[in-house]
């Protein structure tokens, strides 16, 4: 079963679902590295399903130059800013790790120095801790500013303290032995604390700003923050950043230093540090140490433990060559970006061209040629696609040329089936059938058959060289010669060897050497039954009669080829049922698949087979028998036969 619109918003719910999943798994603590790796490869997958849905649906990628920005802002853009942002990140981690690892480094050392101090006050006898306090007065007062000491016994000896103003409390009898950070009315201390046959011997520092300041010098501004708020006094005011007095703190000591540049920027950073509780033995909870420098500081310090950038050479060349590479970078980037617009302009610019010019096409504008700029592969295409817009310009003038020349053989082909008889004549003695199909729209064969006024009947069929137009404007030729001789010597006997000779005169003199044609002509006398005919070099008649064929003889050569040709004539006669059958080589050159001819033997076959059957039908026979042999899709010569057959009287 589908749901409409699911498939779409798949990746969306996917994204979602696998979130809310992450969050329960952070929350239980069951969350695994690989599992959250896995879950934001997906979630970032359903972020791009999202991403090019949005796109699509934009229509902001249709234009080729806004995909092309797209593709390059993915892959030239978005990889800069990851990189640049983790470089960001790794700094900031780098920097302020270094910076946490020289604070807390120093304090550690401070606070191990308070232990030996202590551990002597312990074990020394009530007479000599005088001389050592004073003794160790110049060292607390320098390195530790605000110290107080307190030396206790059980003995019942009054208490110790340096200053003698001291108000320093003694530790609750449950602390041992122990040297570092606790917090005590919302203020943080640096304590030793030394036992030793009942006597406890306590150093308390007061972790102040100027102690905090005078750890590392010049590394930035530092500041202890207590994770817990209630336990800092009511209407103590502690800070934890310059700005704000929202939390406890021992307050903000120092400043961070000036930017070297601009690049040089300041790095927050919070530390978790254990301080144990004061009035509670054994129980520490988390508080945090807040440092905000930068980079010029730590190397200031790294290299040459001097806040001062400028006095530190090792540190300006640090950064000298930190941001030669940056603005290296930054240049190949510009360069890189002028050269992505440039090529992108280019390449846009030539499918527009190209775009523009396909429309121009569409709408039949075959003259348009696109601009074309430059030696690559672009314009190539420009000038391939000029070139074929020329060819196709012309092929709509030759398609015009082709539509028109075909309108004027569809024309001609009209006109020349009006040359050929419409009816055949009607004789007492003789029955005449013709039929003629063209290769093309225009034949070159020919066939006529004229009753004339004596009541003899005058039968020709030819074949002239070539095909189309030409041969069919021959043909033409050739029926009006014809028609004229017939009809100016109608008065007296009609020679068909004479008239043959002055068709082959009148051709060789009104046409070019090369056109010449075949041709038989016949005049059928009706009181004889005789044929009288001249056979011009043309495929030789058949005569059947009998169940068996009969080839007439050829009397001359072709016409229109020599001027001064002899013709001679023949005669024969038509018994009641014998059948004339004249063809041209259209009935029996045609080959089958094998280079066999059809031949005059299947025709005189093909005849013989339906001899019995009316003219029309015999002629449809022979027409269906030859194209049936070739079985070719288009005719590959003229096909002209003409049948005459003797009645019975």
């Amino acid at each position: 079963m589908k749901i409409p619109g699911l498939n779409k918003r798949a990746p969306l719910y996917i994204a979602v679902a696998l979130v809310v999943l992450d969050v329960l798994l952070i929350l239980t603590g069951k969350a695994s590295v690989l599992a959250i790796l896995l879950s934001l490869g997906l979630i970032g997958y359903g972020l791009v399903r999202l991403l090019k849905m949005a796109l699509r649906r934009s229509h902001l990628i249709w234009r080729l130059r806004n995909r092309l920005m797209v593709t390059y802002v993915f892959i030239g853009a978005v990889p800069i800013v990851l990189v640049l942002a983790l470089s960001f990140f790794g700094a900031w981690i780098v920097v302020g790790q270094v910076a946490t690892y020289l604070v807390r480094s120093e304090l550690d050392r401070r606070t191990t120095a308070l232990e030996e101090p202590a551990r002597v006050l312990s074990r020394a006898r009530t007479q000599e801790r005088v001389a050592m306090l004073h003794q160790m007065a110049p060292l607390f007062r320098d390195r530790a500013p605000g110290a107080e000491i307190l030396v206790t016994s059980d003995d019942g000896e009054p208490p110790l303290r340096y200053p003698s103003d001291s108000r320093l409390e003694p530790l609750p009898h449950d602390w041992k032995d122990y040297k570092g950070l606790v917090f005590k009315d919302g203020h943080y201390y640096a304590i030793s604390v030394a036992h030793h046959a009942g006597t406890q011997a306590l150093i308390c520092v007061p972790l102040r700003a100027k102690v905090l300041e005078s750890l590392v010098p010049g590394i930035g501004s530092l500041a202890l923050t207590s994770l817990k708020l209630n336990r800092a006094p009511r209407g103590k005011t502690v800070k934890i950043s310059p700005d704000e007095d929202i939390d406890f703190s021992s307050g903000l000591a120092g400043t961070v230093p000036p930017a070297y540049t601009w690049l040089d920027t300041e790095f927050p950073r919070a530390n978790f540090l254990e301080v144990y509780l004061w009035d509670e033995p054994g129980k520490a909870e988390q508080s945090l140490l807040n440092i905000n420098t930068r980079t010029s500081a730590v190397l200031s310090v790294v290299f040459a433990n001097q806040g001062d950038m400028s006095q530190n050479s090792a540190s300006q060349l640090s950064l000298i060559g930190f941001m030669t590479i940056a603005i290296l970078l930054a240049i190949v980037e510009l360069i890189s970006a002028a050269i992505g617009v440039s090529m992108t302009g280019t390449i846009t610019g030539a499918v527009h061209n190209l775009y523009e010019g396909t429309l121009k096409i569409g709408r039949g504008d075959f003259s348009h040629r696109i601009p074309v700029k430059g030696s690559d592969q672009l314009a190539d295409l420009g000038h391939s696609f000029n070139q074929m817009t020329e060819q196709l310009e012309n092929l709509v003038i030759v398609a015009k040329e082709k539509e028109r020349l075909q309108s004027e053989l569809a024309i001609a082909s009209e006109v020349q089936k009006q040359l050929f008889p419409r009816s055949a004549p009607t004789c007492h003695t003789i029955e005449l059938i013709g039929a003629c199909e063209p290769a093309r729209s225009a034949s070159g064969d020919y066939y006529d058959y004229l009753l004339l006024p004596n009541g003899n009947l005058a039968v020709a069929i030819g074949d002239v060289a070539g095909k189309g137009i030409s041969a069919a404007l021959l043909m033409a030729s050739i029926q009006s010669i014809m028609r004229t001789q017939l009809l100016a010597g109608q008065a007296g006997r009609l020679s068909t060897a004479s008239i043959v000779a002055q068709l082959n005169r009148q051709l060789y003199a009104n046409t070019s050497p090369e056109k010449y044609a075949t041709f038989f002509f016949g005049v059928y006398e009706e009181a004889t039954r005789e044929l009288i005919y001249t056979n011009a070099g043309h495929l030789s008649p058949l005569i059947l009669r009998d169940g068996r064929s009969t080839e007439l003889e050829v009397t001359g050569t072709v016409v229109g080829l020599f001027p001064a040709s002899q013709y001679e004539e023949q005669r024969v006669t038509l018994a009641s049922g014998d059948l004339l059958v004249a063809f041209t080589d259209g009935i029996t050159e045609p080959e089958n698949a094998y280079g066999e001819e059809f031949g005059s033997g299947r025709l005189s076959d093909t005849v013989l087979r339906h001899q019995k059957c009316e003219t029309v039908e015999i002629v449809a026979k022979v027409m269906e028998a030859v194209k049936h042999w070739s079985n070719a899709p288009e005719l590959p010569d003229d096909m002209t036969v003409l049948i005459a057959r003797g009645l019975y009287c």
